[in-house]
């Protein structure tokens, strides 16, 4: 039996005081002795939470309760340890940066494209009139992908409104759009709609689901995943791997971050390169003075970096002299 679950999940839905509520929503998090990161905004909620079966139990019965929240869809792994070592609860803008702020342009309250089942998008994602849009950044789809899917050379999601000329030829065809939890889905489907195309489905609960649905046939590789985990499988049918070592080319499915903080590059890197580089993607950033130490993982825990006093200084001084 699992010690412990991780919960993904995300809703859209209007939060009155959002900032208020994230300081709240931290307390309660951490009563819970829950690990984890939640982003809140007005527009709704999007977070990985990691905890024993019963926080999780009960911070799932919580948010159902609330009838902003009633209808999460909770995707539920079970892991040996908590997936984070912290707890962080953040105010921002968008529960996933996109620049797509303009609610009376893009509002997933309103308009997104049809939500499908993964047992749907399984029956549906071979057909010649349909074409599957991963909507995620090059390293998520460079680690996992649907086989034949079409991938955009994007950094971050944020980049993917300026794609959307690119995706022109498509308009004639069925556009199945996913992600990992299917939270960016909605708003590039209500982006796809808005700019003309007419037929646009999503994913319903991402890849994660789709894997627990279906076996998750046909997507190769494995899922990135924003915790510690950084990647899961997803394919029990037909998997294989599809990414490659960064240094020396050979097929890996291991996904680490470098170990110099200063970049911190996504990358897929072999056990023989990791201990060769020390977990870095390249000889510039294993001679960096503040690389951290590799410990096989290429998961690193953020640590606050002290303040510069001296400058703090200067500011204070130049803002009395203004004064």
């Amino acid at each position: 039996m699992a010690k412990y679950n991780t919960l993904l999940y995300y809703c859209y839905s209007t939060i009155a005081d959002a900032e208020q509520f994230a300081a709240d929503h931290l307390k309660f998090c951490k009563n819970l002795g829950l690990t984890g990161r939640i982003i809140v905004a007005e527009e709704g909620l999007n977070g990985t939470v990691s905890g024993s079966v019963e926080s999780c139990k009960t911070y799932m019965d919580t948010l159902h309760a609330d009838e902003r929240f009633a209808g999460i869809d909770f995707k539920i792994d079970e892991v040996d340890e908590p997936s984070f070592v912290k707890m962080h609860c953040r105010y921002k803008s968008e529960i996933v940066h996109s620049g797509l702020r303009d609610p009376n342009m893009i509002n997933p309250q309103k308009q997104t494209g049809k939500h499908l089942e993964p047992a749907e998008f399984l029956a549906m994602k071979d057909r010649d009139d349909v074409v599957v849009l991963d909507v995620r950044s090059n390293y998520e789809h460079n680690l996992g992908k649907f086989k034949n899917a079409v991938t955009l050379d994007i950094e971050n999601f944020r980049d993917f409104p300026a794609m959307i000329n690119e995706l022109a030829q498509y308009k004639d065809k069925k556009i199945l759009t996913y992600c990992t939890g299917g939270i960016k889905c909605e708003k590039a489907s209500a982006l796809l709609l808005h700019e003309g195309f007419t037929d646009v489905y999503q994913l319903h609960g991402g890849i994660i689901k789709y894997g627990k649905e279906t076996g998750g046939e046909d997507f190769e590789g494995k899922c990135y995943v924003f915790d510690n985990r950084l990647s899961v499988d997803v394919n029990s049918v037909n998997p294989v791997v599809i990414s490659t070592c960064l240094n020396c080319g050979k097929t890996t499915p291991k996904m680490i971050n470098c170990a110099n903080p200063e970049c911190n590059e996504h990358f897929t890197q072999c056990d023989e390169c990791g201990t060769a580089m020390d977990g870095c993607c390249s000889d510039a950033c294993k001679e960096h003075p503040r690389k951290r130490v590799y410990d096989g993982t290429g998961y690193y825990v953020k640590v606050p970096q002290p303040v510069n006093t001296a400058k703090k200084g200067n500011l204070q001084l130049a803002s009395l002299e203004q004064e």
